[in-house]
């Protein structure tokens, strides 16, 4: 990971030795040699680091102070040089914020090695505990240098699907191995000078060169595809899904973990923040999703807010498709109540579909056939299906593509807090 030092100095040979003493592939040296220049810098650099000496036209204390007044969100290393050794001004710089206080002339070796141990120390209190990746904070700082500096790098999300259920199924232990594999797939690929850190425990940000990120997300997702069978019991491999275990979700099916992907080649333009970034990753990762496979997209649309609001009504419709007629009076009356929007008939050419489909499956489960269609249509790929049958065959339900095996007679409460279940899982 490559950290940001940014040496506050007036001077022009000692602040030109010190930058080359440290400058390798591991750290990245910027000089400012004046107050105003210096502020600019770290506003726009967030550096990991500063070293500033009291040849700057401000007492050293009251510089300290006001780096760590500036900094409080990112809480940068301060290192104070001085050409005192006076133990009282000593105290008074640290007590103003510095971190530490090195009494020039310093021979260059303690100086290297000073400095690496406070970066080593910064490094290693920021990395996940799991992955020993860069987590949030270094993320996030990382993104807004990039945007900060104009650079024309590509940001990749990479985000591993359905993990939760893998985890409820196989456990913690297997889980954690599952995501080890693909951070070990991933620093395979990646380059020296590329950032990979870990967003959040499923969510992953590379920073690299807009020519590979194409190439790297195509490698990525078809090297997880390849691995990832080697992670299922044969039953589960043979069968192509998971079936839920626990008592609530027992009538569950639950697609493999995936990869998916979504990626910006510079055009950050309309960007106005790291989190608007973020969104914007996340919008292209969601309709990166096929079914049954790991897949990315790389800036291929425009999002608006308009279209994402479209998507939030989208979320709020429902089709049932139940013979009972009186049931479905039941069932149309009672969702709308909840706010629901209830489509009675389903194109299935049509690209704009319901997030929830409530399909009967009929006496001798016929309409599983018609739930095999919906589930290979590309249309539906978002959308989630729920079967109500009385003929009690969990397994050949399950297989035909759907969500949820729900056999009938059931509570009207419990389809409810099933639709509110996975409505959440699609906002």
């Amino acid at each position: 990971m490559l950290s940001k030092i940014l040496i506050i100095d007036k001077r022009k040979e000692l602040p030109a030795k010190y930058k080359k003493n440290l400058e390798d592939t591991d750290n990245s040296v910027t000089i400012s040699n004046n107050i105003t220049d210096a502020i600019k810098d770290i506003q726009a650099l967030e550096p990991d680091m500063i070293i500033v000496s009291d040849s700057i036209d401000e007492p050293l204390n009251e510089f300290c102070e006001r780096i760590r007044n500036l900094t409080f969100n990112t809480r940068p290393i301060i290192i104070a040089l001085s050409k005192s050794a006076d133990s009282g001004d000593r105290i008074l710089v640290l007590d103003s914020g510095a971190d530490d206080f090195l009494s020039e002339p310093v021979k260059i070796e303690e100086f290297k090695t000073r400095i690496k141990a406070h970066l080593r120390r910064d490094i290693e209190l920021n990395l996940d505990s799991k992955t020993l990746l860069p987590n949030k904070k270094i993320v996030e700082k990382s993104i807004k240098r990039m945007l900060n500096t104009k650079t024309n790098q590509a940001v990749l999300l990479i985000g591993i699907e359905n993990l939760e259920n893998y985890k409820s199924v196989y456990s913690d232990i297997a889980s954690d191995k599952l995501i080890q594999t693909f951070v070990a797939i991933t620093k395979s690929s990646l380059e020296p000078d590329d950032f990979f850190g870990q967003l959040n425990d499923t969510n992953f940000i590379i920073i690299t060169h807009s020519y590979r990120a194409e190439k790297l997300a195509a490698f990525l997702t078809f090297a997880f595809d390849t691995v990832a069978p080697k992670f299922y019991s044969e039953q589960d491999a043979r069968r192509g899904y998971m079936l839920l275990k626990s008592d609530r979700l027992a009538g569950m099916r639950a697609d493999f973990v995936t990869v998916l992907a979504g990626g910006m080649l510079g055009n950050y333009e309309q960007i106005n923040s790291v989190n608007a970034l973020i969104e914007r990753l996340y919008s292209l990762k969601k309709l990166a999703k096929i079914p049954g496979s790991s897949n990315y997209i790389i800036d291929r649309v425009r999002l608006t807010g308009e279209n994402s609001q479209q998507s939030n009504s989208i979320i709020n419709n429902i089709y049932i498709k139940e013979p009972d007629e009186a049931l479905s009076l039941l069932l149309r009356t009672t969702l709308e109540l909840q706010g629901y929007d209830v489509i009675e008939n389903l194109n299935i050419e049509n690209t704009t579909q319901p997030a929830i489909l409530i399909i009967d499956s009929g006496d001798n489960l016929e309409e599983l056939d018609f739930c095999k269609e919906i589930r290979n249509n590309p249309n539906f790929v978002n959308s989630k299906i729920i079967v109500t049958t009385s003929v009690h065959d969990k397994l050949a339900v399950l297989d035909s593509g759907v969500d949820l095996y729900l056999p009938k007679p059931y509570e009207i409460t419990d389809l409810i807090q099933w639709i509110e279940y996975f409505r959440k899982r699609l906002i």
